[in-house]
C-alpha cells in the first residue's frame, strides 16, 4: 500500500475513533456514524473548494493537503509544471513560425475555418493591403474580386488562382491555400508579375520572330523549286546540293509554323470557338491520313470503345491527336504496331496512343513535353521533326482541362493517355468495341 493511502486510512481511523468516543460519551451510535460520515464529508468539501479556487485562478499554486488530497496536489502541480513547460516551447515555436514568416517575401496570412484572418506577415500587408483592424475579418470581405470568392467558396484548392492585388491592379499575384491544422487554412500570395511579364515578353518574341521568318523562307523555297524544276538551266551536279537545301527549308517552314501555332494556343483565350467534337469521325480522319504516307510505316490500329463526344475545339484537338500518331509513327518500326484507341473511363474519357517502339528512358519522360527537348540520339535512332510536338498536346489538353499521362519501357515501346474530365464530354451509348484497321 502507498503512503498517500496509508495516510488517508489513518486519517478516517482518528475520524472513526473520535466519533465513536463521542458516540459512547453521548450514549448515543447513530450519532457516531452520523459524525464519522460529517467529518469525512466536511474534509473533502474543505479540499475540493480549494482545488476549485485553485483551477479558477492562474497564478496561484495549488493548496497543501495530506492524505490522499496531498497526492492528487503533487500530481496537479507536476502536470501543471509540464504544461507550462510545453506552452512555454510551443510559444518558442509559434514566434520561430512567426519570424521566419515575417522574412518570406510572399505574403502569408493564417485563416481560420470561416476564412476569417487570425495573423497575417508584413509582405501580406504590403500585398494585399491588410492593416492590423482587419484581424477577424473575413478575407472575401478585403480581397473581393469574383474570380478569389469563387475559388474560395469552392474550397478546391488543389491549383493555385492568379488575381491582381486589391490596391494595384498592375501587381499580379499567385494566390494558394492550403488547409493545415484540421480547422485552419494558410493563405500564400505570391508577386508574379515580373514573371508573367518575361512569359509575355518570350511569347510576344516567338511569336513575331517565327512570324517574321515566315515570309523569306516561302520566298527561298520558291526560288528553290523554281531551280529544281528546271532541268535544263541547272547544273545536275547542283541539283544534290538544291535539294538538300529544299529539306532544310521545309524542316524550318514546318518549325515556324509549329512555333506560330505554339503560340496561337498561348495568346488565344480559352474555350474560343468550342463545339461537341465527335472523336470517332475524327480519329477515323486522322489515322486514314497517317496511313496514307508513302513512305514504311507501323501499321496504325483504331479501337473505338466509346461513342462519347468532347466539348472543345476540332481544329486543336486535331493537331494534338496528329502529333500523338505521328509520335509513334517516328519511333516504332515498319514492322512494329501501333494501337490508337477511345474509351470511358470513371472520371471522363481517354485517347490512349500506344506503340511497340524503342521506348523513352525513365529520366526522359518527365521533360520530353518541353519545347525543343529530344531524347539524346542513338545508334537507331535519328527522327526528323520540330522538338515541338508534345508541347503543342500539352498545351492542348491543358486548354481542355484535360492532362497527359506518358508510360514507357525501353524497347517495349510507350503508352500516351490523354485524359478528359466528365465536364468535356457527352456520352453516348455504344453497343460493343469498335476495332478497325487504318491500314
Amino acid at each position: 500500500m502507498t503512503h498517500p493511502w496509508r495516510s488517508e486510512i489513518s486519517l478516517c481511523l482518528w475520524a472513526l475513533f473520535i466519533s465513536l468516543w463521542i458516540g459512547w460519551l453521548q450514549d448515543s451510535w447513530g450519532l457516531a456514524f452520523w459524525l464519522f460520515i460529517t467529518l469525512l464529508l466536511a474534509r473533502h468539501l474543505y479540499y475540493i473548494y480549494h482545488l476549485l479556487a485553485w483551477l479558477r485562478s492562474e497564478t496561484k499554486e495549488p493548496p497543501d493537503g495530506n492524505g490522499i488530497w496531498e497526492e492528487i496536489f503533487h500530481r496537479l502541480r507536476l502536470m501543471r509544471r509540464r504544461h507550462q513547460r510545453r506552452k512555454r516551447r510551443l510559444m518558442k515555436m509559434l514566434k520561430r513560425f512567426r519570424q521566419a514568416t515575417e522574412a518570406l517575401p510572399d505574403a502569408t496570412v493564417v485563416l481560420t475555418k470561416e476564412f476569417e484572418i487570425d495573423w497575417f506577415n508584413k509582405a501580406a500587408a504590403r500585398m494585399l493591403g491588410l492593416q492590423p483592424m482587419d484581424m477577424g475579418m473575413r478575407i472575401d470581405n478585403l480581397i473581393r474580386q469574383p474570380a478569389f470568392v469563387a475559388y474560395l467558396h469552392k474550397k478546391d484548392f488543389n491549383h493555385p488562382i492568379t488575381i491582381s492585388a486589391p490596391h494595384d491592379e498592375n501587381m499580379r499575384l499567385e494566390v494558394r491555400i492550403v488547409p493545415f491544422t484540421g480547422n485552419q487554412y494558410l493563405l500564400i500570395a505570391q508577386d508574379v508579375t515580373q514573371i508573367q511579364m518575361l512569359e509575355r515578353q518570350r511569347r510576344d518574341f516567338v511569336a513575331n520572330v517565327s512570324h517574321e521568318l515566315r515570309t523569306p523562307v516561302t520566298v527561298i523555297r520558291g526560288y528553290l523549286e523554281n531551280l529544281l524544276d528546271q532541268e535544263t538551266s541547272v547544273d545536275p551536279s547542283l541539283r544534290p546540293t538544291l535539294s538538300r537545301m529544299e529539306e532544310q527549308l521545309q524542316r524550318l517552314q514546318y518549325l515556324v509554323d509549329d512555333l506560330l501555332y505554339l503560340s496561337r494556343l498561348e495568346t488565344t483565350p480559352q474555350g474560343t470557338k468550342t463545339h461537341p467534337v465527335d472523336v470517332q469521325r475524327l480519329l477515323t480522319e486522322v489515322c486514314h491520313e497517317m496511313a496514307s504516307i508513302p513512305e514504311p510505316h507501323a501499321s496504325i490500329q483504331l479501337q473505338i470503345e466509346s461513342q462519347a463526344k468532347l466539348i472543345g475545339n476540332s481544329q486543336e484537338l486535331r493537331s494534338a491527336f496528329e502529333n500523338l500518331i505521328t509520335n509513334a509513327i517516328k519511333y516504332t518500326p515498319a514492322d512494329g504496331k501501333i494501337t490508337v484507341r477511345w474509351f470511358e473511363t470513371s472520371h471522363g474519357a481517354c485517347l490512349e496512343v500506344s506503340d511497340t517502339g524503342e521506348g523513352i528512358p525513365r529520366q526522359h519522360l518527365a521533360r520530353i513535353t518541353e519545347r525543343f527537348y529530344r531524347v539524346p540520339e542513338t545508334e537507331n535512332r535519328n527522327p526528323t521533326g520540330t522538338g515541338l510536338g508534345l508541347a503543342i498536346v500539352k498545351h492542348v489538353l491543358n486548354r481542355h482541362e484535360g492532362h497527359l499521362a506518358i508510360k514507357s519501357r525501353v524497347g517495349k515501346g510507350s503508352t500516351f493517355r490523354c485524359y478528359f474530365p466528365k465536364s468535356r464530354v457527352i456520352k453516348e451509348s455504344i453497343e460493343a468495341g469498335q476495332t478497325t484497321p487504318a491500314t
